[in-house]
């Protein structure tokens, strides 16, 4: 019998090395494990402009269209989980999980985004720095992530000038409803998010993925704060897909 394989797939302004916990873990099983950074972030490549189902497609180009995949997304990352899951992108999707992703974005909201992307890509003096200020983005506290696995990619050295590796235009994506993207997925979907998860609610999970459940304690990364509780939610989807 083969062994899982999976496609874990990072958030917005982070990198596939957030999932260096969950991945190890899984490894540890037997399983395949893939954690491609998305367009725009860390070694992705650049676009002229991001939106969810581009993504999609360049993370379909990074794996092997002949296995059956398992995918779970982080924020960001659960929209495309979704995406990759309607079969339009010739992957075989047998179940997809989404953790902390946000389900609505207000007008002031996207506003902030917009501010985001139209400022001064920043340098700083040294890697140091620069990481300080990519944990703030990727909201990675130093207090639950002070190892560089979790950091990898997620800064790059400029002739000598640091910055972060993320495209500041991709906080511009455009992102389909997330209602409409469960719709389309053709297999089962799991969902969860922190208790502690200040983009998201169980309750509001709940009103749209019915058997959502919530990790205890956690907040909006789950997945570095906790790998072994969130690598153990994902694998139920193998039984229950």
């Amino acid at each position: 019998m083969a062994m899982p394989t999976w496609l874990l797939i990072h958030g917005l302004g982070a990198t596939g090395a957030v999932w260096h916990g969950v991945a190890t873990i899984l490894r540890a099983h037997g399983h395949t494990v893939y954690c491609p950074d998305l367009a725009g972030h860390g070694e992705g490549i650049r676009l002229a402009s991001y939106s969810v189902p581009a993504l999609a497609q360049h993370v379909a180009e990074a794996v092997p269209s002949n296995e059956s995949l398992h995918v779970l997304g982080h924020s960001l990352g659960g929209y495309v989980a979704l995406e990759l899951a309607s079969g339009r992108y010739g992957l075989t999707v047998a179940t997809a999980t989404v953790i902390g992703t946000k389900l609505h974005f207000t007008a002031d909201e996207r506003q902030t985004m917009t501010e985001w992307a139209r400022r001064p890509v920043r340098s700083f003096a040294s890697r140091t720095e620069a990481l300080a200020r990519y944990r703030r983005v990727a909201g990675l506290e130093r207090a639950t992530v002070d190892d560089d696995p979790h950091l990898q990619r997620g800064v790059r050295d400029t002739d000598g000038a640091w910055t972060l590796a993320a495209d500041p235009m991709s906080y511009l994506l455009e992102a389909p409803p997330f209602s409409a993207l469960l719709a389309a997925a053709l297999c089962r979907v799991q969902a969860a998010c922190g208790t502690n998860d200040a983009m998201v609610t169980l309750a509001a999970l709940q009103a749209l993925v019915p058997d959502a459940s919530a990790f205890s304690g956690l907040g909006h990364n789950a997945h570095v704060e906790s790998p072994e509780r969130v690598a153990a939610f994902a694998i139920t989807a193998l039984s229950a897909g």
